[in-house]
């Protein structure tokens, strides 16, 4: 058996697995169980940005092999179909020269969307969203315009190495001076929830998802590390919007906007599924399991409105819609044997206080400090109920799961 060939393997599956956007916790059991399969004693650690895999070999020699990890995207074809091959791999136990070809012909088979779908998934995103938030519907087509200006904003700063933060501030600031352009210019009616729909694209969803899903299993220090990331994203899209308001004030005064629109809820259910749908091709998800995610999007968002209109608190309502989506993305994942961020990190997107946020910077910039302390604590509270429904119901699926391993266990020493 070649040693360093399988170090090899199972340090490039999961660093693959790692810039695709997987979760900690999968990174590492990914590397450790496909070793183990082969009878070998791995170390694994997946740190910050650090890849580390380590085994002793028949002579009881250490050896180890380390990958740094860059920017991590929001491929989630890729995360599905590495995943599958790990289970493939140590179900198979093929050769690793073959499991090595495996990993490369996977590599090859992930599915990618062309940049024009690409730009469609950025129109539908921000449009759907900015319906949600109670856009009027020309002004949900310039939601979706100014989500296209993202794409290609985000595409050239990719391509020129910006900082993701620099890119995320970048695109938030082009995006709101441009959404505050045409308010002035009598093109766009409610400037503010133009961009709240386009800012959703920004969200670092992913990121927030998985830093919870880091802490649920235990990898507290890159829960940590993820959710300063998403601070520091959130960040500069407050920065970049509140610049461009203050911009937009000097140049052509107080924007003026109409009050934002009340819909019914068949409209916000259609306007949740146009904006999963943008999401899912912006995650590059594909076939059944976009339609699958959107549903899940739809059927939370639902929950939360309910909720509301039965007189409960906002925060219970977002309790509920999350933990919902928490449990059908478990519910899924199983069932089609997928990972459970691919499910997640959709249809959690709906109940993403990007509002709050927008309108807290915003006060803070007109410099109304008591509306921006109580709007600042809401948008916090949001937060933490999100992250507490999602811990909550994700750790009680993983202690069902353990308990009915346990007693599978137990039955079959008894047999």
């Amino acid at each position: 058996m070649n040693e360093h060939l399988l170090l090899d393997l199972a340090t490039d599956l999961g660093y693959e697995l790692a810039v695709s956007g997987a979760e900690t916790y999968r990174v590492e059991d990914s590397a450790r169980l496909i070793l183990t399969a082969y009878g070998l004693e791995p170390e694994v650690a997946a740190v910050n940005n650090y890849l580390i895999v380590s085994i002793l070999t028949e002579q009881r020699k250490p050896i180890t092999r380390m990958r740094r990890i860059g920017f991590h995207g929001n491929n989630l074809d890729a995360v599905e179909r590495l995943n599958a091959l790990s289970r493939r791999i140590c179900a198979e136990k093929p050769d690793p020269e073959k499991a090595l070809r495996m990993l490369d012909e996977t590599r090859a088979s992930v599915q990618y969307y062309s940049f024009p779908m690409l730009l469609v998934g950025h129109f539908l995103g921000a449009g759907g969203f900015g319906l949600l938030f109670g856009c009027s519907l020309p002004d949900a087509v310039f939601a979706g315009l100014c989500g296209i200006l993202i794409a290609f904003i985000t595409r050239f700063t990719s391509a020129m190495k910006a900082n993701p933060i620099f890119s995320t501030l970048a695109a938030s600031f082009l995006m709101s001076i441009a959404a505050y352009g045409l308010n002035a210019a009598g093109l766009v009616a409610n400037s503010d929830t133009v961009i709240i729909g386009s800012m959703m694209i920004l969200v670092p969803g992913l990121v927030f998802t998985n830093a919870l899903r880091d802490i649920i299993y235990g990898d507290i220090n890159s829960g940590i590390n993820k959710c300063v990331q998403v601070l520091l994203i959130a960040g500069s899209m407050a920065l970049g919007s509140a610049a461009a308001r203050n911009l937009a004030i000097r140049l052509w005064g107080l924007p003026q906007s109409t009050p934002a629109i009340s819909r019914s809820l068949p409209v916000l259910c259609l306007a949740s599924f146009s904006g999963c749908i943008g999401f899912s091709i912006l995650f590059n998800i594909h076939g059944p399991g976009m339609l699958l995610c959107t549903l899940g999007g739809i059927a939370d968002y639902v929950i939360y409105a309910l909720c509301l209109n039965a007189g409960l608190a906002p925060g219970t309502a977002f309790f509920a819609g999350t933990a919902f989506s928490a449990l059908y993305s478990e519910i899924m994942a199983r069932v089609r044997k997928y990972p459970t961020i691919c499910y997640l990190v959709v249809s959690i997107i709906p109940l993403i206080p990007g509002a709050s946020l927008y309108y807290t910077m915003q006060q803070a910039v007109d410099g109304t400090m008591d509306k921006f302390v109580s709007q600042g604590l809401f948008t916090a509270e949001v937060t933490g109920i999100m992250a507490a429904s999602i811990i909550l119901v994700s750790s009680l699926v993983r202690i069902c799961m353990g308990w009915r391993a346990l007693q599978k266990g137990r039955q079959k020493t008894h047999e």
